[in-house]
């Protein structure tokens, strides 16, 4: 475990950083402490990873950054959030997006009714007009060309990976310097996953758009982060490089289901081990 105000990422450096939380603190309905003390550097151009089990505060973490907190009467507590050196926590949302922060909803957030090309464009209004969208559309296109044959069908009828690409084709329009990915592999086959996260990457390797990605596919996750953070209950208790998290053993217990030996593990025997190692500690 690391201690709340001690936690300090070697991702990044002040003059490299484009996203910081500095000791973050959350509540909802001016109740409810959900964020407690929690720090997160990404890199101008990096990839970072948000881990931890269900309800451990990913998705508010997220939220946080691009301002959608305040439609659940959410606030930034304590702490600050800080976009290319600037205060940004008290923002409504739609001028951190104009900032460039763009959040990848969980669960492919399409407009259903409207064709995979008008959703598209829906994006190229959120930053910068009517301008060069045509130019940007042949690049999202280019990243998806699956989308080209679906560009007149209505987004609510095309099927659960391309609705995901939709959406991150949507963001692309906007010309994003940071992307919040929330579960983008949820609900997916796995051939589809492996496709997605290799345009992922590649918006990050070509674009450099720089991105902070939650994902309960840990194995994935450290695959495609060379950083990761791990919450529990909405507090960081891990953070370090992936090669090092695959390699620590209470990731492998807890996340990636292996003992020491190598043996997978079953849910309900990790769990158990969990709840023991706390009563124990």
């Amino acid at each position: 475990m690391v201690g709340r105000r001690t936690l300090k990422s070697e991702a990044s450096t002040a003059s490299e950083t484009i996203l910081r939380l500095n000791n973050v603190e959350v509540m909802y309905h001016e109740i409810i402490l959900v964020l407690k003390g929690v720090s997160i550097d990404v890199p101008h151009g990096g990839i970072v990873a948000l881990l931890g089990a269900n309800g451990a505060g990913k998705s508010t973490t997220l939220k946080s950054i691009s301002g959608l907190l305040k439609h659940e009467d959410g606030e930034v507590t304590d702490g600050s959030i800080e976009f290319a050196g600037e205060k940004i926590h008290h923002l409504p949302a739609e001028e951190i997006a104009k900032r460039g922060i763009f959040q990848i909803i969980e669960g492919r957030r399409v407009f259903e009714h409207l064709t995979v090309e008008e959703n598209l464009k829906v994006g190229a209004h959120l930053r910068g007009g009517d301008s060069a969208v045509k130019e940007r559309l042949e690049k999202v296109y280019r990243y998806f060309p699956r989308l080209v044959e679906r560009r007149n069908v209505m987004a609510g009828f095309i099927s659960g990976g391309e609705q995901q690409m939709a959406v991150i084709g949507r963001s692309l329009m906007a010309r994003p310097k940071l992307m919040l990915l929330d579960e983008p592999s949820m609900g997916l086959a796995p051939l589809l996953i492996k496709e997605i996260f290799e345009i992922i990457t590649q918006l990050n390797r070509d674009e450099k758009i720089s991105l902070l990605l939650v994902e309960q596919n840990v194995k994935l996750a450290l695959t495609v982060a060379p950083y990761a953070y791990v919450l529990e209950n909405g507090r960081l208790v891990m953070h370090d490089t992936s090669g090092k998290l695959k390699e620590n053993p209470d990731i492998r217990d807890f996340y990636l289901g292996l003992s020491d030996r190598g043996e997978r593990k079953s849910f309900r025997h990790v769990k158990h081990y969990k709840r023991r190692k706390r009563w124990l500690t």
